[in-house]
């Protein structure tokens, strides 16, 4: 009771830095949540095409403006070199079709005529060129047939018409998803720098010369006392992380209400866990109270900027993330990830967020062990 007093004192000294974490998240999460709410739905562009025809109007050629007249936007330029490289320039034009003379008995007669062109090399060229492919590789494959003109293009016209009626299956509510994900892979770094900051405090506060010196010649136990310490700091760990479990519900929204919520939550406990028992061991190998920011900044900002906390993971490179297996944020970032793309609840969906939660387990187990042998070591020394 006498450890629990104590580490409450110093809790209470420690309100600052607990509300400056809690402000960075709160800031970060309302400029992420202002930020996607605008959803990003895909819209194909028609792209700006300029067709300088030398053919006569000769069906097929015809027949080749009309696709792209009906798939693109036609673009009218005064025909000299210096006006269409101007366009180009200014992406005024996408793509540019010179069609030279007698290209329709030329191609109809299987000799394979050319069509030059000129091209911005952007994304909208690219669908341009495809658009142009795709008119020449139906026609070649019906001209195989040695049919007439006449039913070759009307065939051509069938099969160019086709259209593919895509349909959004997934019911999942990305926005949202995407929403908790960001915030709770940013608690990542809140989680860390909270927990190592105040319990580092704390515990380089107990091995104050006075402190030591009468717990050492009490009658508590160093299991006793270790489990004090370890218990306490759990409370706090606790507390820390159902505070900002409270503030997802505000600013993420009714996604939290679901079981992709509760997955957050179960995630970010069992790191709240681990965070706690990485801040244990390092309050136990450290005594010097002002290089705690030093040791905040290396593992909180290190482990946040390598696994994903503050950079999509998409984003960092494979060598960057094979080096963050090592540390425990990869795990908890990952099953975040992963979280936002279940759509059905079952044991095979589930795995991959169980085999993570297991290595956090492992994890932390490994570094109560490692502090209680460290913390004996030093006892017996005194």
């Amino acid at each position: 009771m006498i450890v629990f007093k104590a580490f409450l004192r110093v809790v209470n000294k420690c309100k600052g830095p607990i509300i400056l974490y809690t402000a960075i998240l709160v800031l970060f999460s309302t400029i992420n949540t202002s930020t996607n709410d605008n959803t990003m739905d895909f819209t194909a562009e028609r792209p700006d095409i300029l067709i300088i025809n030398n053919d006569s109007s000769e069906s097929f050629t015809q027949n080749l403006i009309n696709y792209l007249t009906e798939n693109s936007n036609i673009i009218d330029i005064e025909p000299t070199e210096e006006k269409i490289n101007d366009a180009i320039f200014y992406r005024d034009v996408n793509y540019v079709i010179y069609i030279p003379k007698n290209y329709s008995k030329d191609f109809l007669s299987k000799k394979n005529p050319e069509i030059k062109i000129k091209s911005t090399g952007d994304y909208q060229a690219s669908l341009a060129e495809l658009l142009l492919e795709r008119y020449l590789k139906t026609a070649n494959a019906y001209l195989n047939n040695d049919i007439s003109e006449e039913e070759l293009l009307s065939k051509m016209n069938k099969n160019l018409n086709n259209k593919i009626n895509i349909e959004m299956t997934t019911k999942l509510d990305t926005t949202s998803l995407t929403k908790a994900t960001s915030y709770y892979n940013f608690t990542n770094y809140c989680l860390l720098g909270g927990s190592i900051y105040v319990i580092c405090l704390i515990l380089s506060s107990f091995k104050n010369e006075k402190i030591r010196k009468r717990t050492i010649i009490s009658s508590m136990s160093d299991k006793k006392y270790n489990m004090y310490l370890l218990i306490s700091n759990s409370l706090f760990a606790t507390i820390l992380w159902l505070f900002y479990v409270i503030i997802s519900f505000i600013t993420v929204g009714s996604i939290m209400f679901t079981l992709h919520g509760l997955l957050y939550i179960i995630n970010s406990f069992i790191f709240s866990f681990c965070a706690l028992t990485i801040a244990f061991l390092i309050g136990n190998l450290m005594n010097n109270k002002e290089a705690i920011n030093g040791i905040v900044n290396v593992v909180a900002l290190g482990s946040s900027f390598l696994c994903g906390s503050f950079v999509p993971t998409e984003f960092l490179p494979t060598s960057v993330l094979k080096v963050a297996h090592i540390l425990p944020s990869y795990w908890f970032i990952n099953s975040n990830n992963l979280i936002k793309t279940i759509e059905v609840f079952n044991f095979d969906s589930i795995k991959p967020f169980i085999i993570n939660s297991g290595v956090l387990l492992i994890f932390s187990i490994i570094f109560i062990i490692i502090s209680i042998i460290i913390s004996n070591n030093k006892r017996k020394i005194d």
